[in-house]
């Protein structure tokens, strides 16, 4: 973000810099690809019914969040679909998301700007869910008086030992072969995606018309089941955190530089209204459906609290 500020202070100065940035969509690629390989249905099963409830009412929340977008950007005057980059694109999916579907926007729509509007969005998202996660979650907490089953205080870690997961004496887990072998189905996955998305657009029908990540994503949940299932082989879960995180940071970080964002200046007043009445909506849905619905509880408050930050 810093260089996409220092190249728009140039830009006013007359002086305009390009990059050429070819691995962009490869790492976007990888990225989805990552996040497939992360879905494997046992961890889901360990969840328990929870999951399956959150599932739910986070669906139902991208609903809403989507149609709120979608009516404030129609009634400010602005194209309706920005109301989706103001929605669950970037405000639910993240960055790496609203990066991704801002191509499709440009490309498919013709909707200029896309991606800037998408990382400004985004980065309010963060920001404001970060903001309003904390006092909602802490606000339950507080009004009904629950505590955690481990108690109050600081010293949770001493009492309960078991709680602690990280060993600094532990020897690193990630290993050069294991980071080969996720490469060579994160290769398989990118590769994949590229040419089914091209022999899927050649049957000319719309609805099948999805982004290539998509595919990326599908592949990859598809070889990680498999590979579950079948016992055949064990896909490396942190192998696979760390290729993501390393994915999407690079990804982004070609995305950000590639910013004008002198462009969307005009849109600035519309898009905070947008955005600061989905982070209205966000408090109140949290606050009033997701901590009834996951149980009235402390779990439920934390929980609610974590939607706030993740939608």
């Amino acid at each position: 973000m810093i260089v996409a500020i220092i190249i728009t202070v140039l830009h006013f100065n007359n002086i305009n810099l390009e990059f050429s940035l070819p691995l962009q969509k490869t790492f976007m690629l990888m990225f989805f690809a990552t996040v497939g390989l992360a879905a494997n249905y046992t961890q889901l099963m360990k969840g328990g019914a929870k999951v399956f409830v959150f599932l739910a009412i986070a669906s139902i929340y991208i609903i809403i969040q989507n149609s709120v977008g979608v009516g404030l950007a129609t009634l400010l005057g602005l194209e309706p679909l920005m109301g989706l980059i103001a929605g669950s694109i970037t405000l639910s999916g993240g960055h790496g998301t609203g990066a991704a579907w801002s191509t499709t926007f440009t490309e498919t729509y013709g909707i200029a700007n896309t991606l800037e509007i998408a990382m400004a969005s985004a980065t309010f998202g963060l920001i404001i869910g970060g903001i309003i996660g904390s006092p909602v979650a802490q606000r339950l907490i507080d009004k009904n008086d629950f505590e955690s089953e481990y108690g109050r205080g600081n010293d949770t870690h001493e009492r309960f030992p078991e709680l602690v997961t990280y060993n600094e004496n532990e020897r690193d887990r990630v290993t050069a072969k294991k980071v080969v072998e996720v490469l060579f189905i994160l290769l398989i996955c990118v590769t994949g995606a590229k040419y089914l998305h091209e022999w899927v657009n050649t049957f000319e029908i719309e609805w099948l018309m999805i982004p290539d990540f998509v595919y990326a994503l599908f592949i990859g949940v598809f070889i990680t089941n498999i590979c579950e299932v079948t016992k055949s082989y064990k896909v490396d879960a942190e192998t696979v955190d760390i290729l993501g995180t390393v994915s999407l940071s690079l990804f982004l970080a070609m995305a950000l530089m590639s910013l004008q964002l002198w462009n969307i200046f005009d849109l600035a007043v519309p898009f905070l209204i947008i955005l600061a009445v989905q982070s209205v909506v966000l408090a109140i849905f949290a606050y009033y459906i997701t901590f009834r619905v996951m149980g009235k509880n402390y779990d439920g408050a934390v929980i609610a609290g974590g939607h706030c930050v993740s939608a």
